[in-house]
């Protein structure tokens, strides 16, 4: 519901002009994309499925960054506590949801597997992510002055900038260092994450369009990385779901057991 309102009730967003294309380019995603996968993984998932359980988690977080930067960047409108319960929804079922799962399990439907693509990439994104807002945030902080990218947006912090340093690139290098020692618990983050930045990928693309379409500037190497982060993500997560076996079960064993005992 959030997302088609802010898509097809005209000038519902309060925000500043520059901000509006990716609103629209980020609520096109989530309704096109997101939302149609969310469901898809949650019926496979339900089903018992491992590979639905690890997509699910992946859109989940997914959906999580989204409704944080709504709740904390959008100005406030009609569905602000709309977007503070989906911010809280997502947030403890990504939590409870990863608590759930048998890391060891996923580990070894994986062990075979070469990881070095896996961890090239988390460490490419958390690397280019700090690369590219620290070069912005950095000398404003030092200068004292506001970084550019917020200057034109009227916002008094940057939010984005915030949750990406202090959450996104932190996630992406832990989960790396983690796949790389091969610890079961890599294998569970590197699942979720790769998702979650494919789909946070193809958002900015949208975004990019609607930029475009506005006549706002888009340097030409930023739409070419992002392209092909994009579809190095969506290869990386068909080869990883694929890699996990149908009849694979997504729980931890002591759960399974406490259930069987009721």
């Amino acid at each position: 519901m959030a997302t088609s309102v802010g898509l097809f009730v005209p000038e519902f967003y309060r925000d500043a002009e520059v901000l509006l294309p990716q609103l629209y380019g980020q609520d096109l995603l989530t309704l096109a994309v997101a939302v149609p996968a969310l469901a898809g993984a949650l019926y496979y998932a339900h089903q018992g499925s491992l590979r639905g359980y690890v997509i699910w988690l992946g859109i989940t977080g997914y959906l999580l960054y989204t409704y944080a930067s709504y709740a904390f960047l959008t100005a406030f409108n009609e569905l602000y506590l709309v977007y503070v319960a989906l911010f809280a929804l997502t947030l403890f079922t990504l939590v409870g949801g990863i608590a759930r799962i048998d890391p060891t399990h996923l580990k070894e439907a994986l062990d075979s597997r070469p990881v070095r693509g896996y961890v090239a990439f988390q460490a490419l994104v958390a690397g280019l992510v700090a690369l590219m807002w620290l070069a912005e945030v950095g000398p404003a902080s030092l200068a004292g002055t506001r970084p550019p990218s917020i200057a034109e947006t009227t916002l008094p912090v940057p939010v984005i900038q915030s949750l990406d340093l202090g959450v996104v690139v932190p996630s992406f290098a832990l989960s790396a260092a983690l796949l790389w020692k091969q610890r079961a618990w890599g294998y569970v983050f590197t699942g979720v994450l790769v998702v979650k930045g494919t789909t946070l990928g193809l958002a900015v693309l949208a975004m990019i369009v609607f930029m475009l379409h506005n006549g706002q500037p888009v340097p030409l190497p930023q739409i070419v990385l992002f392209a092909l982060l994009s579809l190095i993500g969506l290869g990386l997560t068909t080869r990883f779901s694929r890699a996990i076996p149908r009849s694979s079960s997504r729980t931890q064993p002591h759960a399974r057991t406490e259930t069987q005992s009721d």
